[in-house]
């Protein structure tokens, strides 16, 4: 039975899992964590490939999707997000990018004092574990297992060759000391499986006797005296549940969830609250805005050769030898991320680090979590770095079990529109070039007849979607519009934190679970550091207690 914790994590994600870890180490403190979804014992989700599967599995899966986005012809987008442990790291596309040397710098410039790239590369490197070895840039033994695909593809290496051809150089790391270039991705995992934060931070941490992980948690409700956070509210088993907190509420929820339980608890927008019937217990308007994403959209191409995923999967015999292979040696398509190789380039020349990313993978399909082409195929993908549009996370009602409006508002500047068509017309050339050109059959989407600026961006409008990088709906600074401070405390209020992608200033330029995975360690350390300067903890009266 628990009837309080000093602190309750709110999310078992890429965040909330570090944040158990980091908390419990020293056996001082008594930590709950609570998850909406279940324990992440589906086989998929540690199968590389699985991400797959689990696109739109309900079991661990929120299935969000966006209001009507106005600038890509009022269609809907699927937002998927991680419910499950481990959260979005259980059912990514694996990707290790931390983003650009610049983004922090940014993000120090506006204020946020202690996030420059020089005070965050620390956490980066005590976070990993790189399958190459300790460097300037790279840690070794930590909890998130970075490593080399398992094996090169003739298709991948075509695509570096061609854009080195195209005036992309290779590079073998791209966070290294410059992000651009072309090469292999590299993932978290290890061994042909997926290392989740679940599965580098949590499972150590659960057999310490101060941590208690409650699955099938669903918090609905901050609980407050005045303006001190003093416990939440969640559903467990068909039951409403309250357990306090002595020291701290930390929301993990990311960028949807935990905008989302401010709102309903009472923090956020005045007039959003008001009008859903909530009682305001702090006003403050920027919960929820500024939300970021990245767009992505893609090419899809038919190759010359039977040998993309397609072919695999579209083969009863083929399927059985991938199976083996992986079973057997941890290799083979079952091990392949999101993007098994890619890119890093600038639309202009005057620019001074990437403006796009490429994801290149050996498969292809009309849209992502449906099936396979029936022909040999295989996507390059653009995504714009550092989108200009910004839009938000707003309650539609008082039921915390009600999903949120979600409008990233994607292209709805003209900056954000000239440099996905800019991408398109670059990565199109390198299609065009040999020696990736000898694998291209035909164009298939957009297709040679969607020729010109103007033909590209209503393709862009039309087909272009997530790349599962929403950020920045409770974003750090010292502005009005600003949720949390540089120590990820929540303005105005006390013993509230959000430690989580959703406080990012602006989305780093990349791939974000591991910038996420930085937050939430640098975010550990500052609790830690407050809690031995002698924030006495809180004596409350007792509250129902938890099975």
């Amino acid at each position: 039975m628990i009837e309080e914790a000093d602190y309750i994590i709110v999310g078992a994600g890429s965040a909330g899992c570090v944040l158990a870890n980091r908390l419990t180490a020293s056996g001082e403190h008594r930590v709950l964590l609570l998850e909406a979804g279940p324990a992440d014992r589906n086989p998929w989700i540690h199968v590389p490939l699985g991400y797959g599967k689990l696109f739109k599995d309900r079991r661990v899966n929120w299935l969000y999707e966006t209001e009507p986005e106005p600038e890509l012809d009022g269609r809907v987008i699927f937002q998927p997000r991680g419910k499950v442990l481990g959260g979005c790291s259980s059912i990514n596309g694996l990707i290790y990018i931390r983003g650009q040397r610049e983004d922090f710098d940014l993000w120090r410039q506006r204020g946020n004092v202690g996030w420059g790239f020089e005070d965050v590369l620390p956490y980066f490197k005590r976070a990993e574990d790189q399958a190459r070895g300790a460097s300037e840039l790279h840690g070794v033994g930590g909890p998130l297992c970075v490593s080399d695909p398992t094996e090169p593809h003739e298709l991948c290496d075509a695509f570096i060759a061609a854009a080195a051809a195209a005036g992309i150089p290779t590079t073998d790391d791209f966070n290294g000391p410059s992000q651009e270039g072309a090469g292999y991705y590299q993932t978290t995992s290890r061994r042909g499986r997926r290392w989740s934060t679940a599965v580098g931070y949590l499972r150590p941490a659960q057999r310490r006797p101060n941590l208690v992980v409650l699955t099938e948690a669903f918090a609905t409700r901050i609980l407050f005296e005045g303006r001190a956070a003093t416990g939440v509210e969640f559903r467990h088993q068909g039951a409403f549940h309250r357990v306090r907190a002595r020291r701290e509420v930390i929301l993990a929820g990311g960028a949807i969830n935990s905008p989302q339980l401010l709102q309903l608890s009472g923090v956020g927008p005045g007039p959003l609250l008001q009008a859903h019937g909530i009682s305001l217990v702090h006003e403050l308007p920027g919960v929820g805005e500024d939300l970021q994403d990245h767009l992505q959209v893609r090419m899809v191409l038919r190759c010359t050769k039977r040998i993309t995923i397609n072919d695999d999967v579209n083969s009863l015999m083929r399927r059985l030898g991938v199976g083996l292979r992986y079973a057997l040696w941890r290799k083979g398509p079952l091990t392949v991320s999101a993007g098994y190789a890619g890119a890093f380039f600038r639309t202009d020349e005057r620019l001074a680090t990437p403006d796009i990313q490429v994801h290149f993978i050996t498969f292809s399909t009309d849209r992502m979590g449906e099936r396979l082409h029936p022909w040999p195929g295989f996507t390059a993908s653009v995504c714009q770095l550092r989108p200009e549009s910004r839009g938000f996370v707003r309650i539609k009602s008082p039921d915390p079990f009600a999903p949120p409006a979600i409008q990233p508002l994607y292209l709805s500047t003209e900056t954000d529109r000239r440099t996905v068509v800019a991408g398109l017309e670059r990565l199109r050339e390198i299609t065009r070039t040999q020696p990736l050109a000898a694998y291209v059959a035909a164009e298939h989407a957009p297709g040679p007849d969607v020729v010109g600026d103007e033909a590209l961006l209503r393709y862009s409008r039309a087909t272009g979607s997530t790349i599962y990088h929403p950020a920045c709906s409770c974003r750090m600074g010292d502005d009005p519009g600003a949720v949390v401070d540089a120590r990820l405390r929540v303005h105005g209020l006390e013993r509230l934190r959000v430690v989580d992608g959703s406080v990012m200033p602006s989305v780093v330029s990349g791939n974000t679970n591991a910038a996420i995975v930085m937050i939430a360690e640098k975010g550990a350390d500052m609790i830690l550091e407050d809690a031995r300067r002698g924030q006495a903890p809180l004596e409350l009266p007792a509250s129902r207690a938890v099975a």
